[in-house]
């Protein structure tokens, strides 16, 4: 199609160090998130909170208003107003879709090439009862031609064909059969989401089905369910710059500046949702010091045990506290030192230095959690 040369089916992009080295940032963020051990309601915890945000974000992306919270309610069953209701299906789609194919992928260790089918089936997934809130048929390819803001999709004739080649061209190119790498299984992934959005090949529906086949080809590769969200959740944040880099990846007919932006977007989110995995598993560290701390403990009052126990295991850990502050931590906190005077207060904090477990910095007070680094050995700049 001399019209649409961008849609080459060839490498039109270039991996430069810079890129190749986030990639492999990328693989070692993966393989920890993947090693990292989390309790099962941890786990459970951090997957509802990625899915409900992948929702959000890819559905935003498209025009959907609905906010974490809301959708977080919809997962929980609630119902939206029926002014929503389509709000509520679509996102309902997008939740299906992922929870079917983490079990697919996940549960069932079952996985497939991308092919025609598997790219309507996902369609039908993300269209699933829109009604005349969606222009397309679920799963059925277009049969006319469609103008996208000033993009001029492929003449209707031509879908089959272009997805026919694109399935081939992604089979041949990277090698999913013959053992990919985790750098194929990435690039293939981002850019079948581009093809998919530069073919068009349905009616309405084109940006969520190509995201989620980027998602399926991440997944497919190993990536951790609980940082699912990711891709989805940064082109939604950089929703300009996303659309910029479709448009440029076009017209320039070089996919290098799109690889590299999503790229980018991926090793920063893995980073996040490590060092926010990182700081959970060094609180429940920290939980485990104070109980060993506490059960070597002689007491002759059993609440003032608990109240210091249960205040040294509510304080902050980032922050430091005036003696003022401690009422404040939690209910249970204020309710348990509302009836004693300040020395009370005084010598259970006195107490929690003895034990090791609190400093004093001036008037305040913060968390001695520089104990379990001290087996840690500093990084040398």
């Amino acid at each position: 199609m001399d019209t649409h040369k961008h849609i080459s089916f060839r490498k039109d992009w270039n991996i430069d160090i810079d890129c190749a080295y986030m990639l492999g940032e990328c693989e070692a963020y993966v393989r920890a998130l993947r090693d990292m051990p989390l309790k099962p309601q941890n786990r459970d915890k951090l997957l509802r909170v990625s899915l409900i945000k992948g929702a959000q974000a890819t559905t935003a992306i498209e025009g959907n208003t609905l906010s974490q919270e809301e959708i977080a309610k919809i997962e929980e069953g609630w119902s939206l107003p029926p002014s929503k209701e389509h709000l509520e299906i679509e996102v309902k789609n997008i939740l299906r879709a992922f929870n079917t194919l983490l079990k697919e992928v996940v549960v069932e260790n079952k996985d497939r090439i991308v092919s025609p089918d598997l790219i309507r089936d996902f369609h039908t997934m993300i269209a699933k009862n829109l009604g005349v809130y969606l222009d397309a048929i679920p799963g059925r390819f277009r049969d006319d031609n469609r103008v996208v803001g000033h993009y001029l999709a492929p003449d209707r004739k031509y879908i089959l064909e272009l997805i026919g080649k694109l399935c081939n061209w992604l089979r041949q190119e990277f090698h999913y059969t013959d053992g990919q790498n985790f750098t194929a299984s990435v690039i293939e992934a981002i850019v079948a989401h581009v093809y998919i959005e530069w073919i068009h090949p349905f009616g309405d529906g084109n940006g969520r089905t190509g995201r989620l086949l980027e998602f399926y080809i991440l997944l497919r590769a190993g990536l951790p369910s609980i940082v699912s969200h990711i891709l989805s959740n940064f082109y939604n944040e950089t929703r300009s710059e996303y659309y910029r880099q479709l448009s440029n990846a076009g017209k320039t007919r070089d996919l290098t500046g799109f690889i590299k932006y999503a790229v980018k977007g991926f090793r920063d989110g893995l980073k996040e949702n490590l060092e926010i995995i990182q700081k959970n598993q060094f609180k429940i560290f920290w939980h485990n010091h104070i109980y060993e701390s506490f059960a070597h403990l002689k007491y002759t009052k059993k609440d003032a045990f608990k109240r210091k126990r249960e205040l040294i295991l509510h304080f902050p850990i980032e922050r430091e506290v005036s003696i003022d502050e401690i009422p404040l931590l939690t209910p249970s906190i204020a309710q348990k030192y509302a009836t004693v005077k300040r020395s009370t207060i005084l010598r259970d904090l006195k107490e929690l230095q003895d034990l090791n477990l609190l400093l004093k910095i001036g008037r305040k007070y913060v968390a001695n959690t520089g104990v379990l680094m001290a087996l840690i050995p500093s990084r040398k700049i």
